[in-house]
């Protein structure tokens, strides 16, 4: 007689099985008579249960649909795998949020999936996964490759942190619907990051990185941003039909996201009138003669109302063609096009790299030096109030104290009460 596999056991005359799950001992019967061949056959799907608890793919009502412990450990009418669920998820916001912003998410999910292994049931995962996922994310890992292992640079903390807010929002989706009765991502706190501070182009610098541009056209899209504070995708959005010179203003109606689409701008406050310095009159003016008489285009534009789009008319003020020799440019530019040009006149220019988002910090830093109301320059740069500009630049502005009192003196010295002259004494 041959003799029982670790795990398997008689019961009644049938066979039976003892396994560990979720740190308890349990037993489900085979209902199979206890023969030689059934006890083999017996043993290997044990290991093989055994194994799929270890990797966090064991679903326990598939494999036991009838089990009375099924009641102890499924919470819910059906297991489901994490790969899965994000797929779920990740249709349902669909009708949530922008095409961008969902975007965004996937990429979020598509990141950290492969640490933990799309095929994983989602209740199988713990805590010390997410942070082991932190951790490998934040100081790099190394992956099999051909000849040798392929080393991973480790992620910033900013974008371990978004990684992990994607993960958590998914994980309140499952708990909130009865895929899991934790959420293993509750009690992490985010990684401790510093507080970005704004790096404006000096004026000198402003001067150099212009001059380091070849083109007309691509000189005029950075000082126009450094000049308005637009966000790159409303420069690549812009069209004339949105722009009064005779009056000095600029409408801001669309955006265009890093996924091609035209959308409304980021947030209603975005919808704006821009008042155009002279300086950003003077490019627009140079400008049209490049593009004014350009051919226009009915655009199709998502509005903030799921499935709803509406089409403007837009001669786009900024064209690749104008300079473009190979035939194959767009009839607008994309965001990461220009931003290749800013990081080519940096280094073109000798000067310190820097993100090209640095050209609407510039726009505010350079405002506030010139004493604008935060209100105002808010308002130029699409915020709802003025807190952004406050916390963003608040450290920044101190560092401008002595130059607030000069002006302080200039402009209140007139309405200063004249103060009593002491009475001196005739005695």
């Amino acid at each position: 007689m041959a003799k029982y596999p670790t795990g398997v056991e008689n019961h009644g005359g049938n066979l039976r099985l003892w396994f560990i799950y979720k740190g308890e001992r349990v037993r489900e019967s085979l209902g199979v008579p206890d023969t030689p061949k059934n006890r083999k056959i017996a043993g290997e799907l044990r290991t093989s249960i055994c194994f799929a608890i270890k990797m966090g793919t064991f679903d326990y009502a598939e494999q036991f649909p009838s089990s009375p412990n099924l009641t102890r450990f499924v919470t819910t009418k059906r297991e489901i795998t994490i790969g899965d669920l994000a797929d779920k998820w990740l249709s349902i916001k669909e009708t949530e949020i922008a095409g961008s912003t969902l975007d965004r998410y996937r990429s979020k999910i598509k990141n950290s999936l492969p640490f933990i292994g799309s095929n994983r049931l989602v209740s199988s995962i713990t805590q010390e996964d997410i942070l082991n996922l932190r951790k490998e994310l934040l100081t790099g890992f190394q992956t099999p490759g051909y000849m040798h292992k392929v080393i991973r640079k480790g992620r910033s903390v900013p974008t371990v942190n978004s990684y992990i807010s994607g993960l958590t929002s998914l994980f309140r989706f499952a708990l909130a619907n009865n895929y899991i009765a934790s959420d293993p991502t509750a009690n992490i706190t985010p990684l401790r990051k510093g507080k970005p501070e704004p790096d404006p182009l000096t004026r000198e610098e402003f001067v150099r990185m212009i001059d380091a541009f070849r083109e007309r056209q691509i000189r005029n899209i950075w000082s126009l941003a450094v000049y308005t504070g637009m966000r790159h995708g409303e420069i690549c959005a812009l069209a004339w039909e949105d722009i009064d010179l005779k009056a000095g203003t600029l409408s801001v109606r669309r955006n265009l996201a890093k996924v091609g689409e035209f959308t409304l701008p980021k947030t209603a406050a975005g919808e704006r009138t821009i008042n155009l310095i002279r300086p950003a009159i003077e490019i627009l003016r140079d400008q049209s003669e490049l593009t004014r008489l350009s051919k226009q285009h009915d655009i199709p534009v998502t509005q903030r109302e799921y499935g709803r789009k509406t089409t403007h008319k837009c001669t786009f003020v900024f064209i690749p063609s104008v300079s473009a020799t190979n035939g194959r440019s767009g009839d607008h530019y994309s965001v990461g096009s220009i931003s290749q040009s800013w990081d080519a006149a940096l280094k073109r220019a000798g000067l310190k790299h820097r993100k090209a988002y640095q050209s609407r910090h510039t726009y505010a830093c350079w405002s506030l030096s010139a004493g604008a109301n935060p209100n105002f320059i808010a308002s130029q740069m699409g915020h709802t109030n003025a807190q952004m500009v406050y916390q963003v630049y608040g450290a920044w502005m101190e560092e401008t104290n002595s130059e607030q009192v000069a002006m302080l003196n200039q402009k209140l010295s007139d309405f200063a009460p004249p103060m009593p002259h002491s009475k001196v004494s005739n005695s």
